[in-house]
């Protein structure tokens, strides 16, 4: 089974040719610990904790908590940052779980990458904090980051999974406010869609190790809270996507969300969006957050860090 991203048409990328032994053994621990539905709010929440303990951070990296516009974000910086670079990362986890913490290496990876100073963002989740309230803090830091007088060029806006929607909802609000918007913007295995109506989520239910609908459906609902799935701030694919900055989507073969990838990007290119999407062959949902242990992870950590230098200098 392949391993590498499929050609897209605006880039080359290398191809590994054969799935790693540690995809393979990553793959059956996910299905071995599938979602359960009665598994309570705190035990995923902890389950996500326990599984990020122990990840090690690039050597020599730092990290501070800093207060950015009212919102607890934390500065991660590797020690080829440059001060004028910023990586802006959404962490993911279904609106309800995730944090800084968890996915302090991964943001850390990639900011390495990027030769950029690493900004995470603690945005209030669901069920405590409903939508919009998670869009609003990423708006809130973003536009502390231009008060503070980072240039827009310089920043690219990025995250994972429920993070993905979170990093396209800042774009379409930040355009609607008519602020200056980032130089690019990056969607690894990206939720842009709260409907779950992909046929993806049928073809590759039983390819996909981690990641089932009726998770999604049971978390969307919990996020919304009454509001219209179609809404564009909480689910972007249904949003005007014209003016938007160039955008990498990076999306795993087997994952029941890669329509979520695949359809924003048709859209995205067709409003005019200079798009690269890359099918990573093989792969599972958010297979970056793995790079201490998985060799596909860090191909396409490198693939960001090439894309962040190509839109930003």
């Amino acid at each position: 089974m392949g391993a590498g991203p499929t050609l897209d048409p605006h880039q080359e990328v290398p191809k590994v040719p054969m799935a790693s032994a540690e995809l393979e053994k990553l793959i059956a621990a996910r299905r071995a610990a599938r979602y359960r539905p009665e598994a309570t709010v705190a035990a995923l929440r902890e389950a996500s904790v326990a599984r990020a303990r122990g990840v090690p951070l690039p050597e020599g990296t730092r990290y501070e908590p800093v207060d950015a516009g009212g919102v607890p974000c934390e500065w991660i910086d590797a020690p080829q940052a440059r001060p004028d670079r910023v990586f802006v990362f959404i962490h993911g986890g279904a609106y309800f779980r995730g944090s800084v913490a968890a996915s302090r290496a991964t943001a850390a990876n990639i900011g390495a990458a990027a030769g950029a100073r690493a900004l995470s963002i603690d945005y209030r989740r669901a069920p405590e904090h409903v939508f919009p309230a998670a869009v609003d803090d990423c708006l809130n830091v973003y536009r502390w980051l231009l008060d503070s007088g980072f240039r827009s060029a310089r920043i690219v806006i990025g995250g994972i999974s429920a993070g993905g929607g979170l990093t396209l909802a800042l774009l379409l609000g930040a355009r609607a406010r008519d602020w200056k918007l980032p130089g690019a913007a990056v969607l690894l295995s990206a939720w842009t869609d709260l409907t779950q109506s992909g046929a993806s989520f049928e073809t590759n239910a039983g390819a996909d190790p981690s990641v089932s609908k009726m998770y999604l459906d049971r978390f969307a609902s919990m996020y919304l809270a009454g509001t219209n799935p179609r809404e564009p701030l909480a689910s972007p694919l249904y949003g005007n996507l014209v003016g938007l900055p160039p955008v990498l989507l990076q999306v795993g073969s087997i994952e029941t969300m890669l329509d979520d990838s695949t359809a924003f990007a048709e859209r995205a290119e067709a409003a005019g969006v200079d798009v690269t999407l890359e099918c990573w062959e093989g792969v599972f949902h958010a297979w970056h957050e793995s790079a201490h242990v998985l060799p596909e992870a860090r191909q396409a950590i490198q693939r960001i860090g090439e894309f962040f230098s190509e839109h930003v200098g």
